[in-house]
């Protein structure tokens, strides 16, 4: 078949080693592309979900790509007899060409062995929030939270995010180091409220809710500081006194787990909204407008009658 070919060629006046290269070229990117399409015939057989399917072909074309120019350069350019240079092309060539799959890879080493997180770890790495739940070469997936459920609850959806992206997005880790976080909840008092008796109701009934939360905050937190420097400062649950334009503003900070923030909210409310039932000087304020009248200037019923009995 060589023969053939090269006969072919001789009409274009070239040199014989000219005219071989030519044809080593030509039948190089035949038997790839042939192969090629066969593998391509065999993964449409084995693999019946069109995504994987798209995302196979494109490894497919680069790697076909790539083989083509670098055969195509060992034959027609000089300087890639050596096997080092050779090695170096393809790795070049191979990281360009494949650059999501290596960092992917770079990307599954780094949380393999810098572990920024572990299966079980709720993290938020960019727009994403969620507990993971697997984690492959490829891709680690992630049980989501948030978008359209609030206080950190679960969606329902299972989200694969790329191993790579550990390398390019802020990483959050919820469970690492320390379990808790802080929380808050504001609660709006009326300016004829008694607000003093208001915050120490809001004080004893968040301290009797996270009494044992504390406690091992604070051992976790001794842990925490001999790896990262992290300054406690007070863990007792506190709350802050504001004047807003509705009202006076109570803010109850207070430590929580991270799956459990929207469960101790709950219990903290019902116990608020117990204890504000049983006083009748403690209102909840919300957005009011509230109308005036002026009396009457002293005098002016003296002017209109006298006006009267003028006229």
């Amino acid at each position: 078949m060589f023969d053939v070919l090269q006969r072919s060629v001789a009409w274009l006046n070239v040199s014989p080693t000219t005219q071989t290269k030519l044809l080593t070229s030509v039948l190089v990117v035949v038997l790839l592309l042939l192969v090629r399409l066969l593998v391509k015939r065999l993964l449409q057989r084995g693999l019946s979900d069109v995504g994987q399917q798209y995302r196979w072909n494109r490894v497919i074309n680069s790697i076909t790509g790539l083989l083509i120019v670098i055969v195509l350069g060992g034959t027609w350019l000089s300087g890639f007899g050596s096997l080092a240079t050779f090695a170096g092309i393809l790795g070049a060539g191979l990281a360009v060409a494949m650059h999501d799959t290596v960092a992917n890879l770079t990307g599954f080493l780094f949380i393999l062995f810098r572990r920024p997180f572990e299966v079980g770890d709720r993290i938020e790495i960019g727009t994403t929030a969620g507990d993971v739940i697997d984690l492959r070469l490829f891709q680690f997936s992630v049980l989501e939270i948030r978008n359209w459920i609030d206080a950190d609850q679960s969606t329902g959806r299972i989200v694969h995010i790329p191993n790579g992206l550990v390398l390019r997005e802020r990483l959050a880790n919820f469970n690492r180091g320390f379990e808790y976080i802080w929380h808050e909840i504001p609660v709006l008092v009326t300016f004829e409220s008694n607000w003093k008796k208001a915050k120490a109701i809001l004080e004893t009934v968040v301290q009797a809710e996270t009494f044992q939360v504390v406690e091992d905050a604070q051992r976790q937190m001794r842990r925490a500081a001999s790896k990262y420097l992290i300054y406690a400062g007070k863990l007792t649950p506190i709350v802050y006194t504001t004047v807003r334009d509705s009202g006076i503003l109570l803010t109850i900070r207070y430590l929580t787990k991270v799956k459990t923030r929207r469960g101790t909210e709950q219990q903290i409310w019902e116990d608020i909204l117990d204890q504000f039932e049983a006083h009748d000087d403690l209102d909840f304020a919300y957005p009011t407008i509230r109308y005036y009248q002026e009396p009457p200037m002293p005098g002016a019923s003296a002017l209109r009658s006298g006006s009267r009995s003028g006229g």
